[in-house]
């Protein structure tokens, strides 16, 4: 494997007929949580920003501070702490469930606003008369989180957002700590939502989604895993990418992805190792996420026949046109080198 930097190779072709239309291409790492390189397609090296598959390790600290139990929040909290949610009614009312919890009112968010990513959402909302707040925001459950911790240590006079706060900067050392990186070694620059997002290899990145999985893992990590786990549609929405694969994967996968075509997953395979895999589109579109994931999964051996089969719907999913003809498909053509 050549060893510069951001090496990317095609990964997935989206055809028209008999045609191919368009290619996405990337790279990926799988790792098992010794670090060790069990596959990759592209640099394995390859730097990227996690953006949102970074959110189950903003949410650790929370956890390990026993802010949590402290403010009598449970599970689907901390689910929603993980999420990229579509905004809907349930994720808009966990929200405020936390807020409400920790004495905060909407007003505490600064994630910013956007619609609702459910389109009936957010046609609901407008039919109501209503705009969207920063709840329908899909990090406020992100940020609810950071203002759980803020409030558990008594700092919320200060800007959580900001990198030299004390919540981030127990996050980018959990980071450190899951990643075997050094602060200086990761890269950190605004996100959509203002709190820092980071940027390191995807191997590193594969390792930190291995070591969350692993049976043995520090509690707050077994404690996350768990939540996203039992509610899938609470971390993005009824029928996203990362809830398919966490109801496919039955309690042995963890996913979660990120905005410009970023994924992140840990694997519990059939013969117990726990494995990550993390993954970079480089035109950051993320219909070429499904199909990829499927392939290096089956390739690799990384999930059982029950599992793939249920994940077959996003192999290769059917290109349409608006009248629901198929017309062509999305389908992974990288070949997936196996270091295991």
């Amino acid at each position: 494997m050549p060893a510069h930097s951001n090496e990317t190779v095609p990964m997935v072709e989206l055809t028209r007929g008999d045609v191919v239309e368009c290619t996405h291409r990337g790279a990926l790492a799988v790792v098992d949580a010794s670090g060790r390189l069990l596959g990759a397609a592209g640099n394995p090296r390859h730097v990227a920003y996690l953006r949102s598959a970074a959110k189950p390790f903003q949410a650790l600290p929370t956890v390990a501070a026993g802010a949590l139990e402290h403010f009598g929040l449970d599970q689907r909290a901390l689910a929603l702490m993980c999420a990229s949610h579509h905004g809907t009614e349930e994720h808009v009312q966990i929200c405020q469930q936390i807020l409400d919890t920790i004495g905060l009112d909407v007003g505490a968010l600064r994630c910013g606003v956007h619609w609702p990513i459910d389109e009936g959402a957010s046609r609901r909302l407008a039919a109501a008369g209503l705009e969207p707040d920063a709840r329908h925001n899909n990090c406020s459950g992100k940020h609810a989180g950071m203002l759980t911790l803020t409030r558990f240590l008594g700092l919320e006079d200060l800007d959580y957002t900001q990198p030299d706060h004390p919540v981030q900067r127990a996050i980018l050392e959990r980071l450190c700590a899951l990643t075997d990186l050094m602060p200086a070694e990761i890269p950190t620059a605004p996100d959509g939502c203002t709190v820092p997002a980071f940027a390191l290899p995807l191997a590193s990145m594969a390792l930190a989604f291995a070591r969350l999985i692993d049976p043995d893992a520090p509690a707050d990590c077994r404690r996350a895993t768990a939540a996203m786990q039992a509610w899938p549609h609470l971390v993005s929405g009824h029928g996203a990418l990362d809830d398919q694969l966490m109801r496919a994967g039955a309690g042995s996968i963890v996913s979660k992805g990120g905005a410009e075509g970023y994924q992140g997953i840990g694997i519990r395979t059939p013969d117990g190792r726990s494995v990550g895999l993390a993954l970079k589109i480089e035109d950051g579109n993320a219909r070429a996420k499904g199909p990829m994931i499927v392939a290096a999964l089956d390739s690799l051996g990384l999930v059982d026949a029950e599992v793939l089969a249920r994940l077959e719907p996003l192999r290769r999913p059917a290109v349409v046109n608006h009248r629901q003809q198929v017309v062509g498909e999305v389908r992974a053509v990288a070949a997936i080198e196996d270091r295991g």
